[in-house]
């Protein structure tokens, strides 16, 4: 039974908690939708990084796509219900429930950062695991007001409230398996179509920036390394100014971060290739021993798409070296460039396995789960 007396207030209350934690659960569950793989790999993630005692959960990671949707579906129904005012009673345990499990999970995550992102909300907003804790403790405020609210002026609507979490369901289980079966339809990884990956324009060499603290006032001062000499010359400049840190300004860096393109040598050639100036299509093999023949009969067709149009054709894998030249030798591919990165930044690229990129003058063009739905027109 409810705690709380049936009154006016109450149900205003209830009615605006209900909104501010529902909205807050479509848009958590609408970043992820959009993503599922990336939901996916995060609870394997998850897997690999927990354990209770010597028992691990890497042997689960096979359901970890299977979870992955269920999560989704699960913050999705539970947002429409408190939206909708719908099953209230059924909302308010829900949310009871998953509260509790993610309060517990980001408390565990801010303290022992075997997980440094929770992925709540995708890769559409980044924030610490300390910062997703304090999330979830200020919407677990609203929660308990909910759930000792949840018999508040409420009316019993089946036929309606079962419309909506039907409906609901379908929707959102559509909506995750069109992007499992496809690149998301909203992209908020750095390699989205359209993206810059360097910049070209400005040529400026690597710049050494240094930061000194004037020992007397506190003041700081931030000066290039090549002047340094120069001040030190000057009189008292030792003694009136202290280090305290320095940064490197590379106008060659990737804007992704952990993103490399190695050889067989461990030399990075991420920064030669990307500006492509005749474009460059990039293969992105996540998962190795996850593809087969029509896998291999994709990637062919990409390399005979950029021998027709001129462009430059790169396979990016985080396989073994042997497994990998061996894969492209049975496969008829060795001659096609081979580079290697972390499984991490590749998925980041693409979630396909295969996946297609057209980059060119390191802005990325088109992407594709089949090289022939990139864009001939941008070749």
């Amino acid at each position: 039974m409810s705690a709380m007396k049936d009154t006016s207030l109450n149900a205003t209350l209830n009615c605006v908690a209900r909104w501010l934690v529902g909205l807050v659960f479509l848009f958590s569950s609408f970043v992820k939708g959009v993503d599922p793989m990336g939901t996916t790999f995060k609870i394997e993630e998850y897997m690999t990084a927990w354990s209770i005692g010597s028992v691990g959960f890497a042997w689960a990671q096979p359901l970890a796509g299977v979870l992955s949707v269920g999560l989704i579906c699960a913050e999705f129904l539970v947002g429409m219900l408190l939206v909708t005012n719908a099953y209230r009673r059924l909302s308010a345990w829900g949310l009871v429930v998953m509260m509790i499990f993610f309060t517990i999970t980001t408390l565990i995550d801010a303290l022992t950062n075997k997980v440094t992102d929770c992925g709540c909300f995708g890769d559409a907003v980044k924030l610490t695991n300390w910062q997703t804790f304090w999330k979830n403790i200020a919407l677990d405020i609203p929660t308990v007001w909910i759930f000792l609210t949840r018999n508040v002026r409420y009316k019993r609507r089946f036929e309606r409230d079962g419309v909506v979490l039907l409906a609901s369901l379908v929707v959102m289980m559509i909506f995750c398996l069109y992007n499992i079966n496809h690149e998301p339809v909203i992209d908020f990884r750095p390699w989205k179509k359209g993206n810059v990956m360097m910049d070209l324009e400005s040529n400026a060499p690597v710049r050494t920036y240094l930061v000194y603290a004037n020992t007397a006032t506190g003041d700081t001062v931030q000066i290039e390394a090549s002047q340094l000499m120069q001040l030190m010359q000057q009189p008292g400049w030792k003694e009136q100014w202290e280090w305290q840190s320095s940064r490197v300004v590379d106008p060659n860096e990737i804007r992704a971060e952990g993103f490399s393109m190695l050889d067989t040598s461990g030399e990075d050639h991420a920064a030669d290739l990307l500006p492509a100036r005749d474009g460059l299509i990039v293969v992105t093999i996540h998962k190795l021993e996850k593809l087969d023949k029509r896998d291999a009969v994709a990637i062919r067709r990409a390399v005979r798409l950029a021998e027709e149009n001129g462009t430059e054709i790169a396979i990016l894998t985080s396989a073994l070296t042997d497994e990998a030249f061996a894969w492209l030798q049975d496969n008829e591919l060795a001659a096609v460039d081979c580079y290697f990165a972390d499984a991490t930044a590749i998925k980041t690229v693409m979630r396909g396995n295969p996946g297609f990129m057209y980059i060119k003058d390191a802005t990325v063009m088109d992407k594709s789960r089949q090289p022939m739905k990139l864009s001939i027109d941008q070749l």
